[in-house]
């Protein structure tokens, strides 16, 4: 049986049926799924580990062919080490990464009782699995198998390239290049603009020898409950989970308190209180900033208080190791709260922030330029 894609204007004909549809209908007659494809998407695990929930799948495992050679998307990477995690202490199945070369295939074989009864095979990567924004405008074509020969066949195909010889648990690997993922919590925000690598890079080069390190504060996972007034929740990058001002409204997530130690301030060339000026992000983003408050020891963005933790946290969450919290006093578990671990995890645990010897035009005034970049740290 021939598999489509459903999209105008080839749109699906009355007895014809969408690669999707079939999935999650062999999926569900399965006991034991086993995929070897290309790419991953971190929304496709994530459906993947709903199914398999949902159908009470006892045994899984994917294998991706173009990762080791080519690097993989830090977000994919973490979404994809947590599920593996999580089957391997299920004792349900694992994720796996091709080594020894790209592999580009496109298989997905249903099996019950130990005997493969369906194969999907085709263009497909694993996102096919669920319709988003990324594949909604991209055709795919695959074909439906159930001849038991060709069935065996192709699963004889996935056991090799799940041997150690061709693949490893993704687990086990090192050596992995992760390819940092654009943060979009930025994207379409007044006062911030875009700026190309170029421009980043031209910043970069005209630095002054004036640069301040600025510790991220953070609890770690263990301490992220405790609520003894210390900074953990009640300041710095965690302060949304204090007290709202407004009892019938949370804090927002993405709002952080970026409070500087007085060693830092009272150094010569830190900004002076409230005078503006501009800040260009190792990732490409512009916008104005400030310090304010006594003793000149808060630094945030001028005229959007969220700003800076947009980019802060919108990081870590494009890294896939958090998740934006839409209510933060419902997030009791305080998945959302930022520790040390997830510093860790990302290499970085300090910003840096560094003058340099340009001036940018505002108004009818001549602001200076600072950068802000991550940075890793000695604790």
């Amino acid at each position: 049986m021939i598999l489509y894609s459903n999209i105008m204007p080839m749109a699906l004909e009355e007895d014809q049926k969408t690669i999707i549809d079939c999935f999650h209908e062999q999926a569900a007659l399965s006991d034991q799924i086993e995929i070897a494809v290309g790419y991953l998407s971190r929304s496709s695990l994530d459906e993947i580990e709903r199914i398999v929930d949902e159908n009470n799948i006892a045994r899984v495992i994917i294998t991706a062919g173009m990762y080791f050679v080519e690097g993989m998307p830090e977000g994919t990477y973490r979404t994809a080490l947590k599920l593996n995690e999580k089957w391997r202490a299920q004792d349900k199945g694992e994720i796996r990464l091709v080594r020894s070369f790209k592999y580009h295939g496109k298989l997905y074989i249903f099996m019950k009782e130990g005997a493969p009864f369906s194969v999907i095979s085709g263009s497909a990567n694993m996102g096919v699995i669920l319709q988003e924004a990324s594949n909604r405008r991209q055709y795919e074509i695959a074909n439906l198998i159930t001849s038991p020969e060709e069935c065996n066949a192709f699963l004889r195909h996935v056991r090799q390239l799940e041997e150690p010889t061709f693949s490893a648990n993704i687990g086990d690997i090192t050596g992995l290049t992760l390819i940092r993922e654009q943060n979009v919590s930025l994207n379409g925000i007044d006062l911030v603009e875009r700026v190309a690598p170029a421009t980043v890079e031209i910043y970069a080069q005209a630095k002054t020898d004036v640069s301040f390190t600025l510790p991220i504060k953070v609890p770690t996972r263990e301490e992220r409950f405790m609520d003894d007034g210390k900074h953990f929740t009640k300041s710095n990058i965690n302060v949304c989970y204090a007290a709202p001002r407004n009892a019938r409204k949370s804090r927002d997530w993405y709002e952080v308190q970026m409070t500087v130690a007085k060693e830092i301030t009272r150094k010569e060339g830190y900004p002076e209180k409230n005078v503006p000026f501009f800040v260009v992000t190792d990732d490409g983003y512009w916008f104005k900033a400030h310090t304010t408050s006594d003793g000149n020891k808060q630094f945030s963005a001028v005229g959007d208080e969220l700003i800076m933790g947009r980019w802060i946290k919108g990081r870590l969450a494009a890294a896939g190791l958090v998740d934006p919290v839409n209510d933060t006093q419902a997030d009791t578990d305080r998945k959302g709260m930022i520790t040390k671990d997830m510093l860790e995890d990302y290499g970085c645990n300090a910003i840096v922030f560094s003058k340099t010897d340009q001036k940018a035009p505002d108004g009818d005034q001549q602001l200076d330029v600072w950068t802000l970049s991550f940075a890793k740290t000695e604790a």
